[in-house]
């Protein structure tokens, strides 16, 4: 069976931007990982809250273009539901984290992913579900 991974806003930025930090080749590390889920015909998991969070920052053909490395079959969309978003804002006071990444760990629990992420508020409630950093798992 497929390993699915939910790839969060900030690593797909990583990605398109190439983004780095001081010492570390985030964006690097964003393409090297995504290349081996491809290569290892795992399944990427992007939510309606992962594009309105890019279009914050790109256009829509920019965020096509973002996705357009990933081929159609492995690539899976998922809408958030009120349940859910009603969870997160429960998960979100009980942990004192933003609303919108209590709803990116409920939809990557809710689809069996792995939560790839660098943001630090995703780890207050690790217990929850599966996290890692892109340069972890390659």
């Amino acid at each position: 069976m497929s390993e699915k991974y939910y790839i969060d806003s900030c690593i797909w930025r990583d990605y398109f931007e190439n983004r780095s930090d001081k010492f570390r080749p985030l964006g690097e590390w964003a393409f090297t990982l995504l290349k081996k889920i491809i290569q290892d015909n795992n399944l990427i998991i992007y939510s309606d809250l992962v594009e309105e969070e890019l279009q914050i920052t790109y256009s829509e053909k920019e965020i096509k273009n973002i996705f357009s490395i990933i081929p159609n079959k492995i690539l899976i969309k998922v809408e958030t539901s009120a349940k859910q978003l009603k969870e997160a804002i429960k998960l979100s006071k009980e942990f004192n984290i933003p609303t919108k990444d209590a709803l990116h760990v409920i939809l990557a629990r809710d689809n069996n992913s792995i939560l790839i992420t660098r943001d630090k508020h995703f780890y207050e409630i690790e217990k929850q579900i599966t996290i890692r950093k892109p340069e972890e798992l390659i």
